[in-house]
């Protein structure tokens, strides 16, 4: 079954994706020739401005949203710490409260970080040892004092999806009970492209690009009709005065490229990437002893009704480091993680694992798989074979336990 042919395999896709080759030519188009200022008056600045509006078309028709509830952004940390600051910044006289998890991206779990510094109160709530937001906390954890609940769609190393529609629900009822203005944020960066992040309730969204073979460096920002938040970068008033500097044209027209070509085929594509995801799955733990799947095994694709998104499978290999694995896989031209690329470089154990309990040998032998719509079962074929060499090669060395 298992195959020895050479091959490179990129299984890393929840850190970025491939460009589409599409993106790349319409990029190249809006560098090489259409690069006017969309400020100008005169024809280049007015074909500039004309592709920010269709890209921002694009983005509303993947929200389902005004096309005036879209602002563009660097990229998911930006649209985070925009959303959050903003929020407590328009909530500071009400209260100081924030609700947030404990498996949130650095992009929040920081920013919250350094609002506790300037005197607001964070909680973060537990999750369960699937990685699962215990939603009755949440709900235990609001109260008149909160400004602004932040919680992830889909969870960066786990693929876990946390049930927003819930919490939007139960926030605009304790809004009305209580005549409290409480904000719901969400980070949808690994949700979006995947699933449907529009939901009743929530009043800002964070996405980015280069998860859904999109350009790097560019994020968008939803914000609901009637949020009011002040602007976190000031200057000549882009973005509907929202978001000052001038656009980056290119990148805003491959980002709405890709949210085309992202939500065309949304189902079959995600069908595909759950049966890759199954297929591994399976694979593994019918040759691989002493494992433990940190990701929930059955992942469908349609969102909140289930509880992962099959783009991402977290298993740690007992007895081994992952990072040794890794680089061994890397050698045979897999690529994989260890966890968040945004953290991967920082010292110390996955804020993620430890917070589902996991145990100090648990995390040091966790690997990441993520997958795209590229991806293939003749792959995964080869990752098995080389996986299972990798991770017996270690523990014959004498360090399995």
């Amino acid at each position: 079954m298992l195959q020895e042919k050479e091959m490179t395999v990129y299984l890393d896709n929840s850190a970025t994706t491939r460009q589409y080759d599409e993106v790349t030519d319409i990029m190249i188009r809006y560098m090489r020739e259409q690069f006017g200022n969309p400020s100008s008056l005169y024809r280049p600045g007015i074909d500039a401005e004309k592709a920010v509006k269709e890209a921002r078309r694009s983005l509303s028709r993947a929200f389902a949203c005004g096309d005036d509830e879209i602002y563009f952004t660097s990229g998911g940390t930006e649209s985070d710490n925009t959303a959050i600051f903003g929020a407590a910044e328009a909530g500071k006289r009400r209260g100081k409260r924030i609700i947030t998890t404990a498996v949130e991206h650095p992009a929040v779990s920081e920013a919250v970080k350094r609002l506790e510094e300037s005197g607001f109160e964070a909680v973060y709530v537990p999750v369960n040892k699937d990685g699962i937001l215990d939603v009755s906390a949440l709900k235990d954890a609001v109260n008149e004092e909160t400004v602004l609940i932040s919680v992830m769609t889909v969870n960066n190393e786990n693929g876990v999806i946390m049930p927003i529609s819930e919490i939007a629900v139960f926030k605009d009822a304790y809004n009305r009970e209580h005549g409290t203005k409480i904000l719901l944020h969400t980070d949808a960066v690994q949700a979006f492209g995947k699933m449907q992040v529009l939901k009743s309730g929530v009043d800002m969204i964070s996405v980015s690009a280069h998860k859904i073979h999109g350009p790097k460096g560019i994020g968008a920002l939803y914000i609901k009709k009637g949020i009011n938040i002040r602007p976190y970068i000031v200057g000549g008033g882009q973005e509907k005065h929202f978001r000052s500097g001038t656009e980056n044209v290119p990148a805003i027209a491959g980002f709405g490229a890709a949210a085309d070509k992202a939500y065309a085929a949304l189902e079959a594509r995600m069908q595909h990437i759950a049966s890759v995801r199954g297929y591994l799955l399976r694979g593994i733990k019918e040759e691989i002893e002493d494992i433990r799947v940190n990701s929930v095994e059955e992942c469908g694709i349609r969102g909140e009704e289930n509880l992962c998104c099959p783009s991402v499978l977290n298993i740690s290999f007992l007895g081994t480091r992952g990072e040794v694995v890794l680089h061994t896989l890397e050698q045979s031209g897999i690529y994989v993680s260890t966890g968040s690329a945004c953290s991967s470089n920082k010292k110390g154990k996955s804020p993620v694992l430890t917070a589902m309990g996991l145990s100090e040998k648990e995390i040091e032998g966790a690997i990441r798989f993520s997958f795209s719509e590229e991806n293939t079962i003749e792959e995964m074929n080869y990752v098995l074979a080389k996986l299972k060499e990798a991770v017996m090669r270690f523990r014959k060395l004498g360090s399995f336990r």
